[in-house]
């Protein structure tokens, strides 16, 4: 292969790498505060998930020649947003993400689970993660509000890059809230120690309430958000039969050993998949494994980055950052939203999952995903399951 054949592969990777990492990091700090993470502790989270995910992008591109990219669970970054009052001690926090990740390693290595996992209904995992959203992506609009010399350009900026460039829409957003804060002076609070990342520990806290309505809904999400929708990109542009069980596993390792460094979950991705998988990476599919390679190598580079994201998003206003959070996430929404409403005889047991999602309560100590996801089992079982005709079936016969 000449150097001309290697540019376009290498070349998409690298842009793969930085849409991923523009479009979602601010989420993924703004989750970790939300649970407790100090500045540093987040830092040091988002360090250790931006290198956790080049490492496997490198080690499946090389293993299995296969475009198979992963990526931080930005659903999952999304749920810590929306469980702020679920707890406030990072510790506990902690502790449900290495019960999230160990989750993830069993359903790679024990297929009953992983059957167990698909069984839950598709309408009520998708509201669940529309509920999620819901109110994540509302932030725009209160921000252009309460906030419209900060936020009116940034959402200009998306839509135009929304219409002319899609790719770079969010990214350009990013760009602009950089613009703004710097504008206005917020910058200036920036320290420059905190701009290189330094690895931090936290031991965790294993808490059964903070487990139940943190750590199980992280890994209903992070299957059901990212890694279903990551294996149907793939096999979308030709790769029916990748090493689904080690991917799911490996992911799951990963973020086992990112938790005590604060990373919440890794699995599968599902935008940049379609980068690295598609003819865009290159027109030989056997060759797009190359782009993937790429990307998880520009990751390890941006992860020198961190500090500096981490004390960006330090400074700016929060609903400013949410903003952007909602911006980069309007497209799971529509997704989620479309998935859950799609068949007709279960749209209510998912407009009911939702609205118990979005509505934030908590209940026991468990967050609303958690209940979200109870509720809406109940109400299908309720509403949808008819013994009474199976046996007029039998007695017909």
């Amino acid at each position: 292969m000449n150097a001309r054949e290697l540019a376009q592969p290498i070349g998409t990777g690298i842009v793969g790498a930085l849409t991923g990492f523009a479009s979602s990091f601010a989420i993924v700090v703004a989750g970790l505060g939300a649970v407790g993470a100090s500045e540093a502790d987040a830092a040091s989270g988002l360090l250790v998930l931006t290198v956790a995910q080049g490492v496997l992008c490198i080690v499946f591109g090389l293993w299995t020649r296969m475009p198979l990219s992963f990526a931080w669970s930005t659903p999952g970054a999304a749920l810590l947003v929306a469980a702020e009052a679920t707890t406030g001690d990072f510790r506990a926090a902690v502790g449900a993400f290495l019960v999230s990740g160990a989750l993830l390693v069993l359903t790679g290595l024990w297929p009953a689970l992983a059957r167990a996992m698909t069984r839950i209904p598709k309408p009520i995992a998708s509201a669940m993660l529309a509920g999620i959203l819901f109110p994540i992506c509302l932030a725009p609009v209160l921000a252009t509000i309460e906030l419209p010399w900060l936020a009116l350009p940034i959402v200009l900026v998306w839509l135009v890059l929304a219409r002319l460039a899609p790719r770079w829409a969010v990214p350009g957003a990013v760009l602009a809230t950089v613009v703004a804060v710097v504008v206005s002076g917020e910058a200036s609070a920036i320290e420059p120690s905190g701009l290189a990342p330094v690895l931090t520990v936290t031991w965790p806290v294993f808490d059964p309430a903070v487990i139940a309505g943190l750590g199980v809904p992280l890994y209903v999400v992070t299957m059901a958000g990212q890694n279903v929708p990551g294996f149907a990109v793939l096999t979308t542009f030709g790769y029916p039969h990748p090493p689904a069980r080690a991917m799911i596993a490996g992911s799951g390792a990963a973020a086992v050993l990112s938790a005590v460094f604060g990373g919440h979950a890794l699995n599968l991705a599902a935008i940049t998949a379609a980068m690295m998988a598609g003819p865009d990476a290159h027109p030989d599919r056997d060759r797009r494994w190359i782009a993937t390679v790429a990307c998880g190598v520009a990751y390890l580079v941006l992860g020198v980055g961190a500090g500096a994201a981490t004390s960006l998003v330090a400074v700016a206003p929060p609903l400013i950052i949410t903003a952007v959070a909602g911006l980069a996430l309007f497209g799971a929404l529509a997704s989620a939203a479309s998935t859950a409403f799609e068949e007709p005889s279960s749209r209510v047991v998912a407009v009911i999952t939702f609205l118990v999602v979005a509505s934030g309560v908590s209940v026991a100590g468990i967050g609303s995903a958690f209940w979200g996801l109870v509720v809406g089992g109940i109400a299908m079982l309720w509403l949808t399951w008819h013994p009474w005709r199976r046996g007029s079936a039998r007695g017909a016969q």
